[in-house]
């Protein structure tokens, strides 16, 4: 079969754009365009996060999440270093506080060791103490190689990469039809309909309803979960001189109130997790009725919720206080107890869940004809993102036979 004439990308975040890198690496003199229904890139998940670039601690050994993130990782630092993006890699420890907790930290060290994470190691008291001083806990799970990124410029500095090698970017352009003809596929905007050879849909928060509209499964379904971040007061900034995570708890499926820096100097605490009523707000209060009632007719939503309740509530109570979530930072860091905080944009994450309730943890990707639909790509996606662009092309290649560059 020829080489594809004409790819199209529908999904302006990181892992978008540099998908569409990708296949201009692999397919030189095709012609690829990204489809991006905002003014500008990076604008969902891509620009809100906390910006940290996993080093592969937590996934299930072999998981498509355990090796796209170690490659990712490296990938990413590569492209930092010579695309001159901020990156620094500032080292995490996971800080268990009560014994209970040893025995999940212990099973997290085992499993990084098996993922082939660089310099990780168990630390008692007094190591915990020599590599975050103001930091307390029973033992600690030190990760050196874990980093921090400004994901909005990296993703600007693909799509730079992209453009120059001839790859178009097509900004407010939200595609309503994803139809699959004898001629190829067609890419439907309100502006405009094109005909291309084949397509990847990389779409987030909307990755569920851009999936229907190609033809794929009803399940797995988004469901959105904020997470609320607090910046320090500028006198924090050194407070740690890494990332202090707490163990994970069982009973709920995200990793906990952390304290994070960022590349600018920042330093914050958060996210917490909670049942977002909207997919796309960031700031004030509010609904969007659609995703409102989407939410309310998964079954899955509602098993998944059953199962939760005891961690909702607390999650709950963490929303309506910010000093709440200060006192569950400090437990790890008590420094901070009193630390002055300012609210920063929420993030909202795009949790896949399958009718059973059970939360998808793996990548997803679903191909539907000559459409690839990337239908789940969680925390460490960042992170992931050009192992991912990788992952996702071979695919297209494999799958179609197409003779591309190495």
């Amino acid at each position: 079969m020829p080489s594809p004439a004409r790819f199209a990308v529908v999904g302006g975040g990181i892992i978008g754009v540099a998908t569409a890198r990708e296949l201009t690496r692999r397919f030189p003199g095709a012609e690829v365009t990204v489809f991006e229904k905002e003014p500008e890139l990076a604008r969902h998940q891509t620009g809100h996060n906390s910006g940290v670039v996993h080093a592969g601690l937590y996934y299930q050994p072999g998981s498509l999440k355990a090796r796209l993130c170690r490659r990712g990782a490296a990938l990413l630092a590569e492209f930092a270093a010579e695309h001159a993006v901020p990156f620094e890699r500032c080292g995490k420890v996971v800080v268990a506080l009560d014994p209970e907790e040893l025995p999940r930290l212990r099973d997290i060290h085992a499993r990084a060791r098996a993922n082939g994470v660089p310099g990780v190691s168990l630390v008692g008291p007094a190591g915990l103490g020599a590599l975050e001083p103001q930091a307390v806990g029973l033992e600690a799970l030190h990760s050196p190689a874990t980093a921090i990124i400004d994901y909005p410029r990296l993703t600007e500095r693909l799509a730079a990469d992209l453009r120059g090698r001839g790859g178009a970017v097509r900004l407010g352009a939200e595609v309503v039809s994803i139809a699959q003809r004898a001629e190829g596929v067609r890419i439907s905007t309100p502006r405009s309909s094109e005909v291309f050879d084949a397509a990847i849909v990389c779409a987030g928060l909307q990755s569920d309803r851009l999936g229907r509209l190609a033809g794929g499964a009803r399940s797995p379904a988004i469901i959105p979960f904020f997470g609320q971040y607090l910046r320090l007061g500028d006198e924090f900034r050194t407070v740690t001189r890494g990332l202090v995570y707490p163990v994970p708890d069982p009973r709920y499926p995200f990793l906990g109130v952390h304290l994070t820096k960022r590349v600018g100097g920042e330093m914050t605490i958060g996210p917490n997790a909670f049942l977002s009523p909207a997919r796309e707000r960031y700031t004030g209060v509010g609904a969007d009725a659609r995703d409102v009632r989407e939410v309310l007719r998964e079954p899955g939503f509602w098993r998944f919720a059953g199962r939760n309740l005891p961690a909702a509530v607390s999650e709950g109570l963490g929303v309506l206080s910010s000093r709440r979530l200060v006192r569950r930072a400090a437990r790890y860091v008590p420094a901070i107890a009193d630390a002055p905080v300012t609210s920063l944009p929420r993030g909202v994450r795009a949790q896949a869940v399958a009718r059973d309730g059970t939360l998808v943890d793996d990548f997803v990707i679903e191909h539907r004809g000559a459409v690839a639909l990337l239908r789940n790509a969680p925390s460490p996606g960042a992170t992931a993102s050009l192992a991912i662009a990788e992952h996702l092309v071979q695919d297209i290649i494999d799958a179609r036979g197409l003779p591309a560059a190495p």
